[in-house]
């Protein structure tokens, strides 16, 4: 198992990790503030930040002085600015923002870790909502949603070097796409290919207007249900990806079999998560299946062997995996042409 980088074998280092939590919500409270997009516009000094984001002043310089030590603020003389990684991430309204997912972060995952105890003691959710209650929910929906985009933003291009067969095929579908965010990546890349979009209804106008951004209006077609109850639609690479996680073993192993039958003859799915290593899962990837632990009914993060026993059973003649990014594992599960 990859350890963390602090040195556990010591009494100072036990401290520093278990207090690491303050850091995370040093850096999740400057994102909800609005710190670094502010800064964006110039260095500011304390003062001028205490009242353009509307604080006490009690704390702020130790507040600040932080981000400073954590890399994220830079400071020259009494003024602040970002630091190279904030400034290209955390400030909303750029292309590469990751905001919206610590957004969501902040206000879902942050505190159901809080209850991490009763979690394990009852193997129950704990972030007190359901996903048919974000769904409902206006606010909490388009949190979720900026959340996949910034997901997307890292992962995209990362899918598009990880998998090589996309020139071969004609059509793609992904199931659980959100708004479109990958799909329109793929086929920016791939304009000879067609598109198309499963997801819950809700999702429709964030995809109408995610689309219309990229110029794929007609070119992307987006499809509403759910993949458990409707059909899904037919394509030569059908993809699922962070989906699978978010369910039950029996609940992913019914998903890969209806995927199979939405794959075209000849095609393939593609299947991406944080999967685990038996001998060496990574730190990371163990933080995100106990996030499905509190935050979902029945999810977690799986192994790779799962996947591949789930594809053979459903009917694909072969499983290829690869690394995709730092932290995914990609399954390419091949159908028989005929």
């Amino acid at each position: 198992m990859t350890r963390t980088t602090l040195d556990t074998s010591t009494p100072a280092g036990i401290l520093r990790l278990a207090n690491s939590f303050c850091d995370a919500k040093a850096l999740l409270t400057a994102v909800e503030l609005g710190l670094f997009t502010f800064l964006s516009e110039g260095p500011a000094d304390e003062g001028t930040i205490r009242e353009r984001l509307g604080l006490h002043g009690r704390g702020l310089s130790d507040w600040l002085a932080l981000l400073v030590s954590l890399d994220l603020l830079e400071r020259d003389g009494e003024r602040y600015r970002n630091g190279a990684g904030a400034g290209r991430f955390l400030v909303r309204g750029q292309g590469a923002y990751i905001g919206g997912f610590l957004e969501r972060t902040n206000h879902n995952l942050y505190p159901a870790w809080g209850r991490l105890t009763e979690g394990l003691r009852t193997g129950e959710q704990q972030s007190g909502s359901s996903f048919e209650a974000v769904i409902e929910n206006p606010r909490i929906l388009g949190q979720f949603i900026n959340s996949m985009d910034a997901l997307t933003r890292v992962l995209g291009p990362q899918l598009l070097e990880a998998y090589d067969g996309w020139s071969k095929y004609q059509s793609i579908l992904d199931i659980g796409g959100c708004r479109g965010s990958l799909v329109s990546q793929v086929l920016t890349r791939y304009p000879h290919l067609s598109g198309a979009v499963f997801d819950l209804p809700q999702m429709s106008p964030f995809f109408d207007e995610k689309v219309a951004e990229q110029g794929l209006t007609g070119k992307v077609t987006f499809h509403g249900g759910s993949f458990f109850t409707d059909p899904l639609p037919a394509a030569d690479i059908v993809m699922i990806g962070h989906v699978l996680h978010d369910w039950d073993p029996g609940q992913r192993a019914e998903l890969v079999r209806k995927a199979y039958d939405s794959v075209n003859p000849g095609g393939v799915l593609l299947v991406y998560d944080r999967m685990l290593d038996r001998e060496s899962s990574r730190v990371e990837n163990l933080v995100i299946s106990l996030d499905m632990l509190l935050v979902t009914e029945g999810g977690s993060e799986y192994y790779l062997g799962e996947v591949r026993d789930n594809a053979l059973g459903a009917g694909f003649t072969s499983v290829e995996d690869r690394r995709l990014g730092e932290y995914d594992t990609l399954a390419i599960c091949h159908k028989a042409a005929s």
